[in-house]
């Protein structure tokens, strides 16, 4: 057999290959409706994501901006470059742009977020408005929301449809929580038009309520959102609804469902799933949940990685997220998405250069629970892979050094891999788009690290391939 003829210090890499099944792409039209992907599709937090006009859009908190990302198949998402659609020049509201939500109405899309002046606690709501019918704009300011009666710290916007009606929904300060739920009503998606209401709903942590979703079925709108601050491990999904022929504005008839339908999966490697919206799949007949989640249970803001995974009913209409799936797992793509899905780089397409270990200790931090790694000055691993853009995924943590990455022979960039924290299944590198064909990536061990690391190592875990 060929794993028994390798050398010794090539043979770990051989096992990754075989073993972990480097990800990647040969096209298979006929199978692409049926095709596979793995999480995350994205490398930031708080996502919106819809599908429309034959292609998926994804935004997330980049603090900075808002910037979009479009592909046909959900499995581009990752590798897709990112599209610029707004910043402001306006010093009240040019700092910590964060959540942004997507909304079409009207033949026009509006993209509502949260921005402040560099003080958190003057976070307020804002919606732009695009200038046609395309989710990658051009926008323009459209209006700043705020209800008659509050306004105060606000995050977190989420449009609310009932009975034929517009809500603004939003997290902010009420006299329930600093970060509550309130709802407001609408004359239309850019103007609030009455006062506030306070949503008093529970959640198995005091402190958060935040990033309100919405669902319609079985005769009623359901909300959910997330709870506990998102730094923690435990944050995660609560549910309330309101029939369908009932008030939203009279709090009375908002009905709580307790539990956390949406928790921490620590066998699994998930930990904090939450900040979430829905999207149908493109032929419309199944429901995806679209959140952000650590490898993690450190408290911190960062690792939150985006990911999606379909979500089912129950008999009577109540929404069932599921469980969080581990990042790696293989999900069938949505119904009706053209693909293409990745399939596999084997050990004829992969070289190894110096010496490499293999380490199963990272289990659910790792892609099926195995790494490879090596501290040797100088050691490298070439890949052979035919498509457009190579991606790479690993651990990073306070060991890790600067790699040197090249793509066809050609000039080396630096890329540091260290991270105070251990945390797994990180984007490292995104090769720029080529042309479609053969190409090569080498990955080498400069020996070097940054002040704060303890070790140079550099890790590889797993690799994806776009070939569109």
């Amino acid at each position: 057999m060929l794993l028994q003829r390798i050398v010794s210090r090539s043979r770990p890499w051989v096992a990754l290959v075989a073993v972990l099944g480097l990800i990647l792409a040969v096209p298979c039209p006929a199978q692409a409706a049926t095709g596979s992907f793995r999480n995350p599709i994205g490398t930031g937090p708080d996502p919106t994501m819809t599908y429309f006009d034959g292609a998926y859009y994804l935004a997330m908190t980049e603090g900075d901006a808002i910037r979009i990302r479009r592909a046909p198949s959900v499995a581009g998402l990752l590798t897709a470059s990112a599209v610029q659609v707004w910043s402001d020049s306006n010093p009240s509201r040019n700092q910590h742009l964060w959540a942004p939500e997507l909304f079409h109405s009207g033949g026009r899309w509006y993209l509502y977020y949260t921005a402040d002046d560099g003080v958190d606690e003057n976070h307020r709501l804002y919606v732009l408005e695009s200038d046609g019918d395309d989710p990658l704009g051009p926008y323009r300011f459209k209006a700043r929301l705020v209800p008659p009666n509050r306004d105060v710290f606000a995050i977190d916007p989420g449009i609310m449809q009932h009975n034929g009606r517009l809500y603004l929904t939003w997290s902010g300060r009420n006299e329930f929580q600093h970060n509550g739920i309130s709802i407001a009503p609408m004359s239309d998606p850019w103007t609030v038009s009455g006062n506030a209401v306070s949503i008093d709903a529970d959640g198995h942590c005091p402190e958060v309520r935040e990033g309100p979703a919405f669902l319609h079925s079985g005769g009623r709108t359901w909300m959910t959102y997330s709870v506990c601050d998102t730094g923690k491990p435990d944050y995660g999904i609560w549910m309330m609804s309101v029939a369908s022929g009932a008030d939203p504005l009279n709090r009375a008839n908002w009905t709580q469902h307790d539990g956390n339908r949406f928790p921490r999966q620590d066998a699994r490697g998930v930990f904090g799933p939450g900040h979430h919206g829905f999207f149908a799949s493109p032929d419309g007949s199944e429901t995806w949940i679209v959140y952000h989640a650590k490898t993690t249970s450190v408290f911190t803001y960062t690792n939150r990685t985006t990911r999606v995974q379909r979500i089912s009913f129950q008999a009577d209409g109540t929404p069932d997220l599921g469980a969080p799936l581990a990042v790696g797992a293989t999900h069938d793509l949505p119904s009706g998405d053209p693909g293409p899905s990745p399939t596999w780089i084997n050990d004829t397409t992969v070289s190894y250069a110096g010496i490499w270990n293999a380490d199963t200790s990272c289990a659910a931090q790792c892609f099926f629970g195995d790494q490879h790694w090596s501290d040797e000055t100088g050691a490298t691993a070439t890949y052979t892979f035919t498509g457009t853009r190579i991606t790479l995924l690993s651990v990073r943590d306070p060991a890790s050094g600067i790699a040197a990455i090249s793509i066809d022979n050609g000039a080396e960039r630096r890329v540091d891999l260290y991270g105070a924290l251990r945390v797994g299944e990180v984007v490292n590198y995104r090769s720029p788009q080529l042309s479609y064909g053969t190409h090569t990536l080498r990955v080498r061990v400069t020996g070097a690290k940054n002040a704060a690391a303890t070790g140079p190592r550099i890790t590889i875990d797993r690799a994806e391939v776009s070939s569109a």
